[in-house]
């Protein structure tokens, strides 16, 4: 069984900074492609960001420069750093995991990943 939480969501100032982090139930993280995504109210989920098992990154052009994923193997936990947080950034961020999902040109498919969490909300304030 795969579970994912995510934690640290919240309400801050454009320009701010937050921190969310997704504890997991599998005992090696990183026999996984982890992700985020995010989705607005009446959209789609969004990719934000991944890494892959091997460590490789991807980033969205929109956070690229403003997030950072990473990954503590040790504690089974992902990451996402954000800043410089802009309103547009409002929406229920959730990780994903599998252990082959599908991505092209740094965007991962939001439909090819089997385990989900189920969200934090993050809401930025102009």
């Amino acid at each position: 069984q795969v579970q994912l939480v995510e934690s640290g969501g919240g309400l801050v100032q454009a320009g701010g900074s937050l921190r969310l982090s997704c504890t997991t139930s599998i005992r090696t993280i990183s026999d996984f492609h982890m992700a985020w995504f995010r989705q607005a109210p009446g959209k789609e989920h969004e990719f934000v960001t991944a890494i892959s098992s091997d460590g490789s990154t991807y980033y969205a052009d929109s956070v690229k420069g403003r997030f950072t994923i990473s990954r503590d193997n040790a504690k089974n936990t992902l990451y996402l750093q954000m800043n410089s947080l802009r309103p547009e950034d409002t929406a229920v961020y959730a990780c994903a995991a599998d252990f082959q999902p599908y991505c092209s040109d740094n965007l991962c498919y939001a439909n090819t990943y089997d385990y989900w969490g189920q969200g934090t909300q993050v809401t930025v304030s102009s």
